[in-house]
């Protein structure tokens, strides 16, 4: 149902997924402490699927719990990216109990927030499924998040867009305005870039598409556009440069990214599926 998401490694993970552990806990579980005087009781834990949506995060899942105790066994029910109906086991975790508590909220909590992105991703890739325009993100994401947000649209079927600014030049609009037009913004960037980054210009008219053409931007991003400036554009650039990529940005709803995407662009971007999804709701139940 989804592309396969790649996840960075846990040398990379570890440090957010300990210090939002250490924020749940803090100074101790004094619930769970109190209950259970000792770590050997054990037991089984399902997670269940309380409203249907794409699963992303078990992975996650299951390292927060492994970092409390490196002995819990976190198993798969569902597979990373399937559909999920309500009442639907997705994981099950066997272990001592006090690390199944104490890792509840924090494992549920980002397993929760990824599946909700993966699911609203899945939406706005199936409205363009018959189109050949590719939906990519935006860095619109959560503070600390970024690196999960983006592996959980990912899974549900888009394309990441850039990490962060040192990944690639974009030139946006209070760039330009600070270096005083695109021709001189490109060039300025050019002289200064290593290869091969690439250079992609936001663009809010045909005149400015010209100068992004004139000066060799590598991607032309059309921000904002009607839909009748947008055909435009595209027409233009498809004729002066075969090779420029034409990305469309700006207001991307459900509602019209088909129409965006008959345009005739490349790639549609939307901080939507991060920004305005809601969380997949999951419980965990234990059950002996």
């Amino acid at each position: 149902m989804s592309k396969l998401g790649v996840l960075p490694p846990w040398l990379v993970l570890d440090p957010l997924l300990r210090g939002w552990l250490l924020e749940d806990i803090g100074r101790g579980d004094r619930t769970t402490n109190s209950l259970l005087t000792t770590n050997v009781t054990l037991g089984t834990a399902k997670w269940i699927a309380k409203a249907p949506g794409i699963i992303a995060g078990l992975p996650v899942a299951a390292r927060v719990f492994q970092l409390l105790n490196e002995k819990i066994n976190f198993t798969n029910i569902a597979s990373e990216g399937a559909f999920c109906e309500p009442g639907q086991v997705v994981a099950e975790i066997y272990g001592s109990l006090d690390t199944l508590l104490m890792g509840e909220r924090v494992a549920l909590n980002l397993a929760m927030r990824l599946s909700g992105i993966a699911t609203l991703t899945h939406k706005y890739i199936e409205k363009i499924a018959d189109f050949p325009a590719q939906f990519v993100d935006t860095r619109k994401t959560t503070p600390g998040l970024r690196l999960l947000e983006k592996y959980a649209t990912a899974i549900g079927g888009a394309i990441n867009h850039r990490m962060g600014l040192d990944d690639a030049v974009m030139i946006k609009d209070n760039h330009i305005a600070a270096a005083g037009g695109i021709g001189e913004a490109i060039t300025r960037i050019r002289s200064q870039i290593p290869y091969p980054l690439t250079i992609e210009v936001e663009t809010e008219s045909i005149e400015q598409v010209k100068e992004a053409l004139k000066y060799k931007a590598d991607i032309i991003m059309l921000d904002n556009m009607s839909l009748g400036m947008m055909r435009e554009a595209v027409h233009l650039i498809r004729q002066q440069n075969s090779l420029v990529k034409i990305e469309a940005s700006g207001n991307v709803t459900l509602d019209s990214i088909c129409a965006v995407a008959e345009t005739g662009v490349d790639y549609i971007s939307s901080s939507a599926p991060i920004t305005q999804s809601k969380w997949l709701d999951l419980s965990m139940k234990i059950v002996c």
